[in-house]
């Protein structure tokens, strides 16, 4: 299954999209219809249908009650910054007017000049779970995203909490689709994540390199609060980010920013001042 939430005339919709057409359901947007407990039975259909090649993209789930995010996760991107293997998942969190669409544009505020790239597999809750096993994790899964947690390094580094580097308003593409598929391919098998800046791949990595994968991190966090349908978990990056180049490069007005997943999907955003 594929789903997205699409702007139109009169506000956004969710969509179900298959081959070249895009079927309207019934809800506002892709979180409205996960927090619809029978959402996979009771998709409402409209009736109403959309080109798929034509479709404007907003932000997947456009008020998540949490968007959780995990640093150093991927083997290789550790090993990169020069640390060692964590024993737990880092944990931050962005807000919601952080979130963008698959194609709009990322805005690049004059307050940093160091707003670096960062390719990250999102996981999309899609039932309430509180304390749950990994195995109970895996039913709480609705599906993937891609997405790519733009950093401002300058703020991020002022103290040791990163947040206010990565909030910035109007900097996180996340589409853009939903979609389902087995967790054990993104974990053992791996998709494959790249990320491209101006036709130049700067990251190319498996997800079955992730240290903490969907099922652990699901779980974890659970034990922390509980976990609601259309809540975004943001896996983390692999190797390849601007700040750790010798020298450094940040995006800059003009850039244009593709990040891939196999199977899943492509952001492709331009670099604007804000």
């Amino acid at each position: 299954m594929r789903l997205a939430t699409i702007r139109v005339p009169s506000g956004t919709r969710a969509v179900m999209i298959d081959g070249e057409e895009a079927e309207e359901l019934d809800y506002r947007d892709v979180g409205e219809l996960l927090a619809n407990p029978s959402w996979q039975s009771d998709l409402k259909k409209t009736g109403v249908y959309y080109e798929s090649d034509n479709l404007d993209y907003a932000t997947l789930i456009p008020s998540p009650s949490k968007i959780l995010c995990v640093g150093h996760n991927y083997k290789n991107h550790i090993k990169e910054m020069g640390r060692e293997l964590p024993s737990y998942p880092t944990l931050f969190a962005k807000f919601t007017d952080a979130l963008i669409g698959a194609n709009d544009a990322i805005l690049l505020s004059p307050e940093s000049q160091m707003f670096d790239w960062e390719a990250e597999l999102g996981v999309i809750v899609g039932k309430t779970v509180r304390n749950c096993s990994e195995t109970e994790a895996r039913d709480a899964i609705a599906g993937f995203t891609v997405i790519n947690d733009v950093t401002a390094r300058d703020w991020q580094n002022r103290t040791l909490q990163w947040l206010q580097g990565k909030t910035f308003e109007g900097s996180t593409p996340v589409g853009p689709h939903l979609v389902a598929m087995d967790v054990d391919q993104v974990i053992e098998q791996g998709l494959e994540l790249s990320c491209e800046v101006n036709g130049e791949q700067v990251q190319h990595a498996a997800t079955s390199d992730l240290l903490f994968n969907p099922l652990h991190l699901v779980s974890y966090i659970s034990k922390i609060l509980t976990l609601r349908p259309g809540d975004i978990i943001s896996t983390g990056t692999p190797g390849g980010v601007g700040h750790a180049r010798n020298p450094q490069r940040y995006l800059r007005e003009g850039d244009v920013l593709v990040t891939k997943i196999e199977g899943i999907g492509e952001l492709r955003n331009i670099c604007k001042s804000a």
